[in-house]
């Protein structure tokens, strides 16, 4: 694994993202990670570069595991854009975008934006959409056993102790939970307007679900589904709200059979 940081310039200014890349050569993926920041996604990316082979880049999103996050930065359509920028700076094309929870949220407004540069979009249990009658859980006010038990199919296998944590890793889970609290915005992971700009996309899209997960049920993942024009829905069983964590065999195949099939559409078009 490598890691580089990168600079994009935006109308609001200029913005340093720092970018993990696992694999030297194969297919292109974008691999966003979700409110537990990037260690959530980390050992998916290299088993995906191992396997496919593939090229595997995930952003630390700003404010997270140490990295400075502007003012100005405050919700995920602009960080969608920055990293529409950042395909840009890196040069990437043919590009499979996946991401989970709030990065699903961002891959979504990633497509919306259009462009060239993106042939697929994956979205894991993400988050992002006004569901009535599904709301998406109050992760803030949960303990991290609570929160646990939310999230995983068998939250035994992921026992965690937080005393255990060093004042390092103290610091580091404080600031990336509250660089989290910014981007899920006034409405607490769901942006009212998001519905209107997923009908916009053009792009292939997978919403593929853990049937376990109770941070966002699988009904959530339908109206995903069902709000992006031709999106496939997929139901991951076995398994809650990190398929990449608790079930990386299981999702890997998903991921990567969906990138290949709409790389083959793109190459063809």
């Amino acid at each position: 694994m490598t890691r580089t940081t990168h600079t994009v310039a935006l109308d609001q200014g200029t913005l340093d993202l720092t970018v993990e890349r696992h694999g030297e050569q194969g297919r292109p993926f974008l691999l966003l990670h979700g409110g537990g920041g990037p260690a959530t996604v980390t050992p998916f990316a290299a088993l995906l570069a191992e396997r496919h082979p593939a090229r595997v880049f995930t952003p630390l999103h700003p404010g997270f595991a140490g990295t400075p996050r502007p003012e100005w930065l405050t919700d995920v359509p602009t960080l969608a854009r920055a990293y529409a920028r950042l395909l840009d700076v890196l040069g990437l094309r043919d590009v499979a975008v996946v991401g989970n929870s709030i990065g699903g949220w961002i891959a979504a407004e990633l497509a919306a934006l259009g462009g060239d540069r993106i042939s697929s979009v994956t979205l894991v249990n993400a988050v992002g959409m006004a569901v009535p009658g599904h709301p998406v859980a109050d992760t803030f006010s949960l303990t991290p056993v609570e929160l646990s038990r939310l999230s995983f199919h068998d939250p035994s296998k992921f026992r965690f102790d937080p005393a255990a944590l060093t004042e390092e890793q103290r610091a580091t889970a404080a600031a990336n939970q509250a660089a989290l609290r910014v981007y899920s915005g006034p409405h607490t992971m769901a942006d009212p307007g998001l519905a209107v700009r997923l009908a916009l996309i053009e792009r292939p899209v997978l919403v593929a679900w853990g049937e376990s997960d109770r941070v966002v049920d699988a009904d959530y993942g339908r109206a995903y589904a069902e709000a992006v024009p031709g999106a496939e829905f997929r139901l991951l069983k076995g398994t809650g709200h990190m398929p990449q964590i608790e079930t990386p065999e299981l999702l890997l195949p998903v991921v990567r059979d969906f990138a290949e099939a709409h790389a083959e559409v793109q190459a063809r078009r």
